[in-house]
């Protein structure tokens, strides 16, 4: 696995670190596809109850590296495609990192210790809980670049703290501190930065050693309440509640 992820697996919790500080770590082709990588080994492990995704160093996630130009193309052929066709495979690929943080059946957290900003945006949104330090801000700054947004932003920003405010990060694009991010619900916990790392994974050992298959389908209840009709959703909370109940007094009766 490329040196731009680490990963380390804590008694049940699987870290996943992006690993560029110098640039605050900031997207490149090489970093995205082997970010996609590992969150995909984690989501398949039985043995990672929890994903914790991190930045090294003093920044989470400044978006995607405009040095690096977001993707590889050759010239087009009728083999590929276009260049836009390949920009379009290559980013969308790169994207299910965010699909699988949040529709993986085990809970992730994203801990967001400094800067965060771009596509950063849709990876700490893709995650179920967002614990940051004090020192984080937040920015969309898709603006900056002439960009519309990418790694399911929009999508979980309007998610998160309903479109009204999703429309006022993305369109006027100001840089939040921590504090304010916190206050419009973006963050989860609001941390010192020296307790971050602590804090984030005493919750994340919570939840590896807690009840799994509930969590697998509390999961499932709560993304499906996103977009389901109300009937349907109670049907389904109905079959998941039987489930994981089930599954829940299998395990107890194997550890007796």
């Amino acid at each position: 696995m490329s040196d731009l992820v680490l990963t380390e697996d804590d008694e049940g919790v699987r870290i996943i670190t992006l690993n560029r500080p110098d640039r605050l770590n900031a997207l490149t082709t090489e970093l995205m596809a082997a970010l996609a990588d590992a969150v995909a080994d984690a989501a398949r492990d039985v043995s990672v109850g929890c994903v914790v995704v991190t930045g090294a160093g003093r920044g989470f996630c400044a978006g995607g590296d405009i040095k690096d130009g977001g993707s590889v193309v050759v010239a087009p052929n009728s083999q590929v495609g276009s260049r836009v066709e390949q920009r379009f495979t290559g980013l969308r690929g790169n994207m299910e990192t965010s699909r699988l943080l949040h529709e993986m059946p085990k809970p992730t957290i994203a801990m967001v210790n400094g800067p965060v900003a771009g596509a950063g945006v849709g990876i700490a949104g893709a995650c179920d809980l967002r614990f940051a330090g004090r020192s984080a801000t937040f920015i969309t700054a898709f603006d900056k670049i002439g960009a519309s947004g990418d790694f399911g932003s929009s999508w979980f920003l309007s998610k998160i703290v309903g479109t009204a405010v999703a429309r006022e990060l993305f369109l006027l694009g100001e840089k939040l501190s921590a504090e304010d991010a916190f206050a419009k619900g973006i963050y989860t916990r609001l941390l010192d930065d020296d307790t971050l790392r602590a804090e984030t994974l005493k919750a994340a050992h919570r939840l590896a050693d807690g009840p799994r298959m509930a969590y697998r389908y509390m999961k499932q209840n709560l993304n499906n309440a996103e977009d389901w009709s109300f009937e349907a959703q109670f049907d389904t909370e109905a079959l998941n509640m039987g489930l994981s109940t089930q599954a829940s007094a299998v395990i107890r009766r194997e550890q007796q």
